[in-house]
Formats: C-alpha cells, sequence, structure tokens
C-alpha cells in the first residue's frame, strides 16, 4: 500500500549536510506554504513544537541499513532499523520534538532540528507532556554512550 502527503512547508537551515550528530545548537526556520499560516495561530503559547519532515536525502539499502550498527561505530551492537533512530530507514520521517524560539507570520523558528535546508515539512504539533512524554521510559545502556556529548 502507498498514501500520498501534503508538503505543509519548508525547513530553511544553514545546515546542508546529513550528518548523525551535532544538531543541537543548529537554528531553522519552517516557512510554511501561504494556505497553512494560519494554522500558527496559539503554537506560540508552547515552548517546544513535534516535528514530522521527509528526510528526502535519507537512501534506505536494506543489505546495509536493515541491520547496522548505530553511527556505524564498532563500539555499539548490531541492531534493527526500528531499535535505533537512523535517518536511513524505510520510511524516512523525522519526528523530533524541538523548542520554539518564536512565531512569525510564515513559520516557526526552532533549535536541535536535525534537519538539512530544503527538507519538506509535514505535520507541526504543540507538545503536550501528557500524550509526548514516557515517564520510567527504559532505553539500553548503549544510548547513553552513543549520545554523550550530543546536547
Amino acid at each position: 500500500m502507498e498514501f500520498q502527503a501534503r508538503v505543509i512547508g519548508w525547513v530553511r537551515s544553514s545546515a546542508s549536510e546529513k550528518v548523525d550528530e551535532n544538531w543541537g545548537s543548529v537554528e531553522s526556520l519552517i516557512e510554511l506554504e501561504p494556505e497553512f499560516r494560519p494554522g500558527l495561530r496559539g503554537l506560540d503559547e508552547f515552548s517546544h513544537v513535534l516535528v514530522v519532515a521527509w528526510l528526502h536525502g535519507a537512501k534506505f539499502e536494506p543489505a546495509r541499513h536493515l541491520v547496522r550498527r548505530p553511527r556505524g561505530q564498532a563500539d555499539m551492537p548490531e541492531l534493527g532499523i526500528f531499535a535505533q533512530r537512523a535517518k536511513d530507514r524505510p520510511n524516512p520521517f523525522g519526528i523530533t520534538v524541538v523548542p520554539i524560539l518564536g512565531v512569525t507570520d510564515s513559520g516557526v523558528r526552532v533549535r536541535g532540528l536535525d534537519a538539512i535546508d530544503g527538507t519538506p515539512v509535514l505535520d507541526l504539533k504543540p507538545y503536550f507532556p501528557q500524550f509526548d512524554s514516557a515517564p520510567g521510559a527504559k532505553v539500553p545502556e548503549w544510548v547513553g554512550r552513543l549520545m554523550r556529548g550530543y546536547f
């Protein structure tokens, strides 16, 4: 089965290379298509937004990406793609919660969005702790090693 999605806007950023780390300080503008801009009303009352993007530069090759070590690091376990957050996926959706720096008439400025300039944005949702956090969530020990120094 296949489906279509509508692009609501585009990432505008100085980031142009697909990398796996150091996104924490990157500032981006999510510029919405004019017909979706009225939908920004009220978003400025939130501190964070959940961004759904299509990682258009990703290239999924099953033999290479279905089972791999996170970031290709030898000290990481071999894991299936669904046990990691790599960009090269069967459906390269990027789903990231980021702080809102400001809302303008044409879009929203954010920090830490792991998407390069020109990335299509499919949706924006305000961050609701009641829905979007997982108290007591468990992660394997290797995640701490992988993320050390990320933010």
